[in-house]
């Protein structure tokens, strides 16, 4: 009898062994579950973040090519802002106005200015100090007090 309790014993513990073993197979099974929904979910996340890339290339790509084309552009747009400071400023020779940017066109323009001024300055001093009276100088009678007699007649029927 010691042997069939053992082996009722034996069963039971089984049963209970097999019991716990179910228990443990279905919390496996809805942790399998559970992770099958999260890789789903990471796998539409995934997808969607794929096209969001895909739409952020070809937004780089766009931006690119307007790039490109601005850089294209700008410098006609410098060439054409420099032709119309050269025609706002006759005073200033057009070859004294240089650079490749706006800001070093108008840095060329503020020097080009300041030489101009200072060559007016200087210009107006030197006139300043060589003052020439303007038109002919008056003429003089000749001074016949140093010819002799003789020449004086000899002026006077040149008529001198």
């Amino acid at each position: 009898m010691e042997n069939e309790q053992e082996k009722v014993d034996e069963v039971e513990a089984n049963g209970s062994e097999i019991d716990s073993l179910k228990l443990e197979n279905e919390t496996l099974a809805r942790e399998l579950k559970s992770r099958d929904d999260a890789i789903t979910e990471l796998e539409q996340a995934l997808t969607g973040k794929d096209s969001e890339v895909t739409a952020m290339k070809q937004a780089l790509d766009d931006a690119t090519l307007k790039l490109k084309d601005m850089g294209e552009a700008l410098p006609k747009a410098v060439a054409a802002y420099k032709e119309i400071v050269a025609q706002a400023n006759p005073g200033i020779l057009a070859e004294m106005i240089n650079g490749d940017t706006i800001e070093g066109i108008n840095e060329s323009l503020k020097n080009a200015r300041a030489l101009v001024e200072r060559v007016r300055q200087e210009v107006g001093a030197e006139a300043a100090r060589v003052r020439v009276p303007a038109g002919a100088p008056q003429r003089t009678p000749l001074d016949l007090s140093a010819l002799s007699p003789r020449e004086k007649i000899k002026y006077a029927m040149e008529g001198g």
